[in-house]
């Protein structure tokens, strides 16, 4: 929101310095983003918390003047020299303005034409470079004629980019006085973020400067001069939904002039951000701006020919949702196909407008308009949202709809454009005055409840650490023009019609709290210990297993990311192969989504790391990083859905990152992956878990397998399929991926373990390997293994598979080293023996497996 001081002070005297008003407005969390200076002194301040942008104009050197006659140029037919008064002195000016040619070689000028007029030596912006780049003005000869003064556009000046044209200033202009006191301003641009949506306008940042300040609030008068006959005999409303549309407003204004809007209404249109295009639009445009209330100006004679083709004899504008196949031409010139959830403003014979977006392009106020319906409304905030996203079509308008106006501002901001229209209009060639109608068009079905909230003094206390009287607390809440009725230590507290954000019960005492606290100044609250009863300390297993997952992952060379919960159908069926149909399970769609590409609660958390994958991936060559997130599945119990818990890895790239000792550059594969789970499992103190060969649609078959735990499949790791990898922009090299049931996982770790302490007897050391048939598994024999030899059995590994025609046919030696140590003695090679007979022999028994001669 970009607001011009000089707007503001209509509405509350400030004399605070912009730079104090900046910090003021910050503090209370209307954030000042940037400062644009127009023509005032610029602060001159060390440190900043916002950009500080423009220049001073010279009080002696940049005044008004009055040009008052424009005469042909003796060698030039696109320039025209100007006879200027400046207060001090006539000059002969040289320009090139397009706007002064109407002018030229009629004499001198009934009514003079007031400008910007830059003396001799003064500096302004030079609007032929890019940039604001600033140049002084110095005589010199142009086809003959001495130039070294010049009448200013809005781009030499700093006001706009505009540089078609000199600026041209009301009749009213003091010739002579200082363009710096007549206009120069300096405009606040301010972060509205949502919960301060109230603020979207002139009034609603002069409201807080006001209760900030303690200074008065001059609020704007809604009055309008109303000559003409009573509206209701021109037009009608319905509606039938009041949910989409609280509140409609018309009233009707005839005999328009459409032309300019007066300059300094121009000039704070654009300051403000609006393009100004002429009067009529330009009166819904400043009052959305001055009290945020948009408003949309139809020509009432187009509605009129649309119902009498419809057989009625007046307008009857009605709301409601668009039907199929409906489309309709907006403003901008674009034929739109509406959505079922779209809201319009129609009348007999159709759509007329995007309620509360943009009016439609066949009723819009033309240069023959002659009589112009004024809208003021207040639509469902939720479907405002839904048809911006759906047609990318931002506006003003929707911008504040969307976050909610309250509908008390209808008839006051028609009856405030309905006053500017009439008093920007100037008839010409004894045309009649503008006349406005009598009464408004007003319907309300729905009428919006403003809360009432009851608060203490003891509560203000309490939730801030504030020793505030009754009064105090009235009067703080007063300034933004709460309505407060002390009783004792209680104020009940009326919402003003001009909120939506307060609530009810104990909601809006937390809403209350917030104002108090910022009108007061968050930095004068002090710090205080808290003295209220502590609530009972209870721990969460579940949080901290999950942290320590977390921990265990850090600690093995991975690096934790989070997604975005958000996602597209499309986007996920990505990490299935192109003929591997996804499930048929209904995705959870947002109402509301932020952005096309974020439309569905996503089902799989593989199909989110891949993403950062492929975008990490041009940029990084090793790649190892995990995440724990929710899944999200339509429930068939209710709206909500049901939430599950998954842990995915994805490595790829080489074993250990460059480094001047050089490094295993070789790229990372099954085993690495394998490892990292192995180190998860045995850093929780899971036992029972074992590998297995598996299948999964999205890795590479036989470069796969399951994880078991206690007989429950908790995941699956492995190669991903290369089918799957050409659908992303993946490095080269194996993506090696791992998805965990986080859920299982949490439930299997222990709520206890054994410790045992380090061993003080030494430990037996062999190597022995086992002859057995393709078919078995390694983990099927080191399970028998570990089983047999008990707690003697300190350690297993495997260290080699051997496959050759001295196995013959069918065969594989597995080569394990066991390490035998005894807790409370020093093992014997008897007892060694012994023990590697009875493992060999249960070997032989149950997998038919023979010992290896070393030979």
């Amino acid at each position: 929101m970009r607001a011009p001081l000089s707007w503001l002070k209509e509405y509350v005297d400030i004399e605070l310095s912009v730079h104090d008003l900046a910090n003021v407005l910050t503090t209370a969390g209307l954030e000042v983003e940037a400062v644009h200076i127009v023509g005032l002194p610029v602060p001159q301040v060390d440190l900043l918390d916002y950009e500080l942008t423009g220049f001073e104009w010279e009080r002696d050197k940049i005044v008004v003047a009055e040009i008052q006659e424009v005469m042909p140029h003796p060698n030039a037919d696109r320039l025209v020299l100007c006879r200027l008064d400046d207060g001090d002195q006539v000059h002969t000016v040289l320009t090139g303005a397009p706007n002064l040619f109407p002018f030229k070689g009629k004499g001198a000028l009934e009514s003079p034409i007031k400008v910007c007029y830059a003396r001799e030596g003064a500096t302004i912006i030079n609007a032929y470079e890019p940039g604001n780049k600033l140049t002084t003005l110095k005589r010199r000869k142009i086809r003959g004629v001495d130039s070294y003064s010049m009448a200013c556009s809005e781009r030499e000046l700093g006001i706009s980019h505009e540089h078609e044209g000199i600026i041209i200033l009301d009749e009213d202009a003091p010739v002579g006085a200082a363009l710096q006191d007549y206009m120069g301003d300096a405009v606040l641009d301010i972060a509205i973020t949502p919960n301060m949506a109230r603020n979207a306008s002139i009034l609603g940042i002069a409201r807080e400067i006001s209760a900030l300040t303690g200074v008065e609030l001059r609020n704007p008068n809604f009055e309008v001069l109303a000559e003409g006959p009573p509206v209701e005999q021109m037009v009608s409303i319905e509606i039938p939904d009041p949910t989409i549309n609280p509140r409609f407003v018309l009233g009707l204004i005839e005999n328009v002039t459409i032309q300019p809007s007066p300059y300094w209404v121009q000039r704070r249109l654009t300051l403000a951000g609006q393009r100004p295009l002429n009067n009529m639009v330009d009166a819904t445009n400043y009052v959305m701006l001055e009290i945020g209330e948009p408003l949309h100006a139809f020509d009432y004679d187009v509605l009129l020919a649309r119902a009498r083709q419809a057989g009625q004899n007046a307008p009857i504008i009605s709301t409601r949702l668009a039907r199929a196949g409906e489309k309709l031409e907006t403003l901008d010139g674009e034929l739109r196909e509406l959505d079922d959830f779209t809201v319009l403003v129609c009348d007999q014979s159709g759509p007329l407008a995007l309620a509360g977006v943009m009016g439609g392009a066949e009723s819009e106020v033309s240069e023959q308009t002659s009589r112009v319906l004024l809208e003021g409304a207040s639509w469902n905030m939720i479907n405002t949202r839904r048809t911006v996203m759906a047609q990318k079509l931002a506006s003003e308008a929707a911008y504040r709809f969307s976050r909610g106006v309250h509908p008390a501002l209808a008839p006051q901001g028609v009856r405030r454009g309905l006053e500017k229209m009439r008093q920007w209009c100037s008839p010409q060639d004894g045309a009649q005055a503008a006349v406005v109608y009598a009464g408004l068009v007003d319907e309300y079905p729905q009428v919006q409840q403003d809360p009432i909230v009851e608060i203490t003094t003891a509560d203000v206390e309490r939730w801030l650490g504030l020793d505030l009287s009754a009064k105090e607390i009235a009067g703080l809440l007063s300034g933004l023009d709460f309505s407060c009725q002390v009783e004792a230590s209680t104020i009940h507290v009326r919402t003003p019609d001009h909120r939506l954000d307060i609530g009810s019960g104990v909601i809006g005492m937390a809403d209350l709290m917030e104002e108090i606290a910022r009108i007061h100044g968050y930095d004068r609250i002090a710090e205080t210990r808290m003295a209220d009863e502590l609530p009972p300390q209870k721990g969460n297993p579940r949080l901290e297993a999950e942290e320590r997952v977390r921990d265990l992952l850090v600690d093995a060379g991975l690096q934790e990311i989070i997604t975005y919960r958000l996602t597209t159908a499309e986007a996920e069926a990505r990490r299935l192969a192109p003929d591997v149909a996804p499930a048929d399970r209904p995705y959870l769609a947002l109402d509301n989504p932020i952005s096309g590409d974020r439309a569905v609660m996503r089902q799989s958390l593989l199909a989110s790391v891949l993403e950062i994958v492929e975008r990490n991936g041009r940029i990084r060559e090793r790649i190892a990083l995990f995440e724990i997130g929710e899944i999200f599945m339509a429930s068939e119990a209710g709206d909500l859905p049901d939430e599950y818990s998954r842990l995915v890895i994805a490595m790829t790239g080489p074993r250990t990152a460059p480094a001047w000792q050089g490094g295993a550059r070789q790229p990372m594969d099954f085993y690495d992956l394998k490892g990292v789970i192995e180190h998860l499992l045995r850093g929780l103190h899971l036992e029972g878990y074992r590998f297995t060969q598996g299948e999964h649609p999205s890795m590479h078959p036989g470069q796969c397998a399951h994880v078991e735990i206690n007989s429950r499949r908790l995941g699956t790791f492995g190669t991903l399929h290369p089918r799957v990898a050409e659908r992303y922009d993946l490095p080269a090299g194996p993506i090696l991926i791992a998805k965990l049931n986080m859920e299982i996982l949490l439930e299997s770790i222990p709520f206890s373990f054994e410790s045992e302490p380090v061993p003080v007897y030494p430990p037996v050391i062999e190597d022995v390997a086992f002859v057995v048939g393709e078919h078995i598994p390694a983990v099927q024999v080191e399970s028998l293994i570990r089983q047999t030899g008990g707690r003697v059995l300190a350690e297993i590994r495997l260290f080699d598979v051997y496959r050759g025609d001295k196995l013959g046919a069918g065969y594989k030696s597995l080569a394990y080293r066991l390490t035998y140590q005894a807790a409370d003695k020093t093992l014997t090679d008897q007892e060694v023996a012994s023990l590697r007979e009875r493992i060999a022999g249960r070997l032989a028994r149950e997998v038919g497996a023979r010992l290896r001669d070393a030979a």
